[in-house]
């Protein structure tokens, strides 16, 4: 199974944190369901800036919970770097 941290960009231009194992469904469920974190409810659209796969969910988790501690100013340039096109990993 593959596990994914994420960065969602709220309509209130805030951003948001998770982890989930389906990426997809879990877009959804912030946009669309009572299932989506109470944060992002109040708080739609959202819309995905950023993901990291993982193979295990500890490793996943680890990440959210580094990711979260960060600045704004932090996670904007992790997203910026990620998204140049080309880039080598």
């Amino acid at each position: 199974m593959e596990y994914y941290t994420y960065i969602l960009e709220c309509a209130d231009k805030t951003l948001y944190t998770g982890c989930t194992n389906n990426l997809e469904r879990r877009l959804l469920q912030h946009n669309n369901s009572k299932h989506g974190a109470h944060y992002t409810k109040i708080r739609r659209p959202v819309k995905l800036l950023y993901s990291e796969k993982f193979k295990v969910l500890k490793e996943a988790r680890h990440r959210e919970g580094e990711i979260k501690t960060w600045s704004r100013k932090e996670k904007l340039k992790l997203i910026d770097n990620n998204n140049i096109p080309n880039k080598k990993h």
